[in-house]
C-alpha cells in the first residue's frame, strides 16, 4: 500500500492494531496544572529524543502543554525482530516503506512520540503495527 499523505498530528489510515495515548496525555497534563505533578518530571525527555525532535521531527502546529512556548514535534521509532534493540528512528515516509519491505520477519511496529524541543516534554502519541511487505504513513515521519 503506498504511503497516505496527511496532516503530521493525524493518525495512520487504516488504524487496525493502533493504540492512541490521548486519554492518558490529558490526565498527566491536567496533573501538572494541578500542581500534583512537577513540570520538571515531565519535561524528562532523553538527548536522544531531543536530538532526533530537532533534526528530523514533523512540527504539529500544537503549541507544548507545559512550557506554552514551543512547536511540539513527532518523531517516530520502529521496532522489529530484524532492527537494532533501541529501534530505529524514521525520518520519511519512503524509508518506512524501505524497511517494511525488507523486514526480514513479522510486522514492525512504530511509535510515534511527541517531543517539545524547547522544555523537554514527551509523550507516546499512539503505536501501531506497519504489515510485513505493506505500509502506511507515519504521523511523525514526512515524506519522501
Amino acid at each position: 500500500m503506498p504511503p497516505t499523505p496527511g496532516p503530521p498530528s493525524a493518525p495512520p489510515p487504516n488504524p487496525a492494531g493502533q493504540i492512541d495515548y490521548r486519554l492518558a496525555r490529558r490526565r498527566l497534563i491536567d496533573s501538572v496544572r494541578k500542581g500534583r505533578v512537577a513540570a520538571h518530571e515531565v519535561c524528562d525527555a532523553h538527548p536522544e529524543l531531543l536530538r532526533a525532535a530537532r533534526n528530523v521531527g514533523t512540527g504539529t502546529g500544537d503549541t507544548c502543554p507545559i512550557c506554552e512556548d514551543a512547536e511540539l514535534v513527532l518523531v517516530s521509532y520502529l521496532f522489529g525482530p530484524s532492527l537494532p534493540a533501541s529501534g530505529r528512528c524514521v525520518t520519511t515516509a519512503g524509508e518506512l516503506d524501505r524497511l517494511a519491505t525488507s523486514a526480514r520477519s513479522g510486522p514492525l511496529a512504530c511509535y510515534v512520540v511527541e517531543v517539545c524541543p524547547a522544555c523537554g516534554w514527551n509523550h507516546l502519541n499512539h503505536t501501531y503495527l506497519v504489515p510485513h511487505g505493506r505500509t502506511r504513513r507515519t504521523a511523525g515521519a514526512r515524506q519522501a
